[in-house]
């Protein structure tokens, strides 16, 4: 089992956010990304539907002999991973908002966190929240919108940035010293966010976190790759490919992910 792949799920491109840590820490390790676009965005849609989707996402990429499944979405993690470690064998990682470095970081007590609406509402989000904000003021804000925009390739238009400097506004306007990026779609709107923000603005992505959570896993399983050798990474998706192609080439990695129906 050492050399089977990595499974990673998202709604869509997001999780290619995840999966560049990943390859950066991880570099022996072979990984199949699954890019449900075809049903973005998970935001929107109810517990169960969520549910649904992510449980059969790990089907697809368990029957593809996978030995660690990574959940690169905030709102699936938040909304379905409990169910699926009580369904499934085989270890789970999740995403989270990084609150807690936000939280113990923030010198305003001000922290602001742009999620969707699934992430936001769920009850981990208001648990992991209230464990680490005790005198921090957390100032949520649904991004609507974005995710469809970062999916059709808009995200560096005017209309999107006018839109997304609507969003971050109320949440200047309370003071905040640090963003976290509760959506792995929204690391690829960092070069956006810091042309909006202030310095004095902390982005937090958890990226780097769930790399090193993973790595933590398969080494407490003695599933670590020992071969030494470059991982080899295969990537699909149920919609367009060129989608997803784009912000690989974006970048800077050589794969090509193809069309699969799931």
């Amino acid at each position: 089992m050492e050399k089977a792949a990595i499974g990673i799920f998202d709604s869509g491109v997001g999780g290619l956010t995840v999966w560049r840590e990943l390859l950066l820490l991880l570099p022996s390790e072979n990984t199949i990304y699954l890019s449900d676009a075809a049903n973005a965005p998970y935001g929107e849609k109810s517990v169960e539907e969520i549910y649904q989707l992510s449980r059969k996402n790990t089907r697809w990429l368990l029957e593809k002999g996978c030995k660690l499944i990574v959940v690169a979405c905030n709102t699936a993690t938040t909304n379905a991973i409990s169910r699926l470690r009580n369904e499934f064998n085989v270890p789970f990682i999740g995403i989270e908002p990084a609150i807690k470095p936000a939280a113990l970081q923030s010198r305003s007590k001000r922290i602001g966190v742009l999620a969707t609406r699934g992430t936001l509402a769920s009850n981990l989000f208001s648990s992991t929240s209230a464990s680490y904000t005790a005198g921090i003021e957390v100032i949520g804000q649904e991004g609507t919108g974005l995710v469809g925009l970062i999916e059709k390739g808009l995200q560096d238009s005017e209309n999107a940035r006018e839109h997304l400097a609507g969003l971050l506004s109320p949440m200047l306007d309370r003071g905040i010293d640090h963003l976290v990026l509760g959506c792995t779609h929204y690391p690829l709107l960092i070069p956006q966010l810091r042309e909006l923000l202030p310095e004095s603005v902390q982005i937090v992505d958890c990226g780097p976190a769930v790399a090193r959570q993973t790595r933590a896993v398969l080494e407490a399983a003695a599933l670590l790759n020992p071969s030494g050798e470059t991982g080899t990474h295969q990537l699909y998706t149920n919609a367009d490919p060129a989608v997803i192609n784009r912000v690989l080439k974006e970048m800077g990695k050589p794969e090509k992910a193809d069309a699969a129906e799931f």
